[in-house]
């Protein structure tokens, strides 16, 4: 019996049984092997192929002990748990974008406590300088989820948030075009900001605003799924957002 999931996988991913081989540096006949014969690679050859493929190990071998050890590398991606927002240290926002080489990427609904911060601001324009991709996902003020978010929370004012962030961002977003801005529609259950192989990922609690709820600070690791299931709800939301226009900051 082949491993069918090993081969989709491939497939998906547009490589070849060669092209793999080459990237994780083991022999072509060895990866048929895995496909044909279903032989289990070692794990490290297992956490290498999932990277490569851009998939969870588990989706390619029902190994227990890769389970077990994916669950440990999955705890592992965890560097702390905050039990609130407002108890995150001030400072880590802006000096997790400070070390960021490649990538930042912000998706919230208002986020209007990064909105409103001086330093915040010259950090970004720092980094967009330097040549990091910067997007920033808020949330249409005109939406059904915003809307929807707000009366979770006990408000009807999430619309209004949006829109005072919107101003806030506006000297950014005229003299920084680089950095990209997008409204969403997306019902959300985490904001999360991240940069480069770190992450917070503030978790939405039915009837509490977003400050009270925990916050977890992730580190990407190979063969981790954890952040990557985070990052693709990032990756997901961008394709179906639109971007902002000077009437959705002016209302003119």
């Amino acid at each position: 019996m082949s491993n069918e999931r090993l081969r989709s996988a491939l497939l998906a991913r547009g490589m070849t049984v060669q092209s793999l081989a080459d990237e994780i540096k083991v022999n072509a006949k060895t990866v048929e092997r895995w496909i044909t014969q279903r032989k289990v690679p070692y794990r490290r050859h297992q956490y290498a192929t999932a990277a490569a493929l851009k998939v969870d190990v588990t989706t390619l071998w029902e190994d227990s002990r890769t389970q077990d050890s994916a669950t440990d590398l999955s705890k592992a991606e965890i560097v702390t748990v905050y039990p609130h927002r407002h108890v995150v240290p001030s400072d880590l926002w802006r000096e997790m974008c400070e070390r960021a080489t490649e990538c930042i990427d912000i998706l919230v609904y208002a986020g209007i406590y990064l909105a409103e911060d001086p330093l915040f601001f010259s950090t970004l324009k720092e980094k967009a300088e330097s040549g990091v991709r910067i997007r920033v996902l808020m949330g249409d003020p005109e939406c059904e989820a915003v809307t929807q978010r707000g009366i979770d929370e006990g408000h009807r004012i999430m619309g209004g948030k949006i829109r005072n962030a919107l101003i806030n961002y506006r000297p950014l977003f005229m003299s920084h075009p680089e950095i990209a801005f997008r409204l969403h529609d997306t019902v959300l259950y985490n904001s999360i900001y991240r940069a480069d192989d770190e992450m917070l990922a503030n978790t939405h609690v039915y009837g509490l605003g977003a400050y009270m709820a925990p916050v977890f600070h992730l580190r990407q690791l190979p063969g981790g799924s954890l952040f990557d299931t985070f990052a693709n709800s990032v990756e997901q939301t961008w394709e179906g957002a639109r971007p902002v226009t000077e009437h959705d900051i002016t209302g003119a």
